[in-house]
């Protein structure tokens, strides 16, 4: 696994370089301390006080100058994050594996190096690029609603142009309706990972070819949604179908789920594919053929799109077994 990620490294520090610079412009670190350590004493009180918390679970720091340094980048990230986010009402916070693993046990932290969230009775692990701008965007993303609510025409052409991205799309009578309500709590399960949409508008349900209370599951890169059978849903039963189909066959590597995209254990062959950053739109169009083609087997294409600097690998393709993966 560490060779492949060797191999990936620039693509992916591409991918960073470039989110920073279109994303969110940052303030220098003021030297304020806001991360805390926290521990059995403190933990229930950091839960109450904030409406989320996130936390970062960490192997006990060693003796190794190296490691320590790598340490102490990470802690730097998470105090410019709670910096940025101070007037969100976000806490922050570090658990040591080996000095707080009572702590550890009560929250049901596992992974070393992963960050948890707690929203209200939720827990949301960042399996993303551990950046000051991608943790930031992932936490205003989840202080979001989870269903974005379509109008309008001009919105819902904004809606068609998020070709790159899982979405999913109903239609309901109005905000009280029931079964709105449990397309909302289904919704809650996946956020902010997987985008939800709905309308209470006729004109804008036509214009999709939704029935009333029907729902539309839009896979990337796809030209035609899936239609979710069994309308009315219940929220069991979107959740179920959601999980089960959530894996697209053509899927952008992306900073915030990056982790998750690669270590996903599904049987069969994956695909990397690298396109060019600058001018995308023919290495797209022919993964996206090769994708349509291979949409109900179990193959994933995994897109990577890269800069001028990294010509040299922008055409290749690496072809990898998920047990070739593992262990490595």
């Amino acid at each position: 696994m560490v060779s492949i990620w060797l191999f990936l490294l620039p693509c992916l520090s591409l991918v960073s370089v470039s989110s920073a610079e279109k994303g969110l412009e940052f303030p220098r670190y003021d030297g304020k301390d806001r991360v805390i350590d926290i521990n059995d004493k403190n933990y229930k009180k950091a839960l109450k006080k904030h409406s989320m918390l996130c936390l970062f679970y960490h192997e006990p720091v060693a003796d190794n100058k190296e490691l320590q340094k790598q340490h102490q980048m990470t802690e730097l990230v998470l105090e410019l994050v709670a910096q940025v986010m101070e007037e969100k009402d976000i806490g922050f916070g570090m658990v040591d594996s080996l000095k707080d693993a009572k702590v550890a046990k009560k929250l049901d932290l596992e992974e070393e190096g992963s960050v948890y969230v707690f929203k209200d009775d939720r827990v949301i692990e960042f399996d993303g690029l551990l950046s000051a701008n991608t943790l930031v965007e992932f936490l205003l993303d989840l202080l979001e609603e989870p269903v974005e609510i379509i109008e309008n025409a001009l919105e819902l052409k904004a809606f068609d142009r998020m070709e790159e991205d899982i979405r999913i799309i109903g239609y309901f009578k109005s905000e009280d309706s029931e079964h709105y309500e449990a397309f909302k709590e289904a919704a809650e399960n996946f956020q902010p990972y997987i985008k939800f949409f709905a309308t209470f508008e006729k004109s804008v349900a036509k214009e999709l070819t939704l029935k009333l209370n029907e729902v539309d599951f839009y896979e990337p890169f796809m030209e035609e949604p899936v239609t979710i059978p069994g309308r009315p849903h219940s929220e069991k039963e979107l959740v179920e179908f959601i999980t089960q189909h959530r894996r697209p066959t053509l899927r952008k590597l992306r900073a915030e789920d990056m982790f998750e995209t690669w270590e996903d254990d599904i049987e069969g062959i994956h695909i990397v594919a690298f396109a060019e950053e600058e001018d995308p739109g023919e290495d797209v169009k022919h993964y996206e053929r090769a994708a349509q083609g291979q949409r109900h087997a179990p193959v994933g294409i995994l897109m990577i799109k890269s800069n001028q600097t990294n010509k040299e690998n922008t055409y290749r393709t690496l072809i990898y077994t998920r047990y070739q993966c593992k262990g490595n």
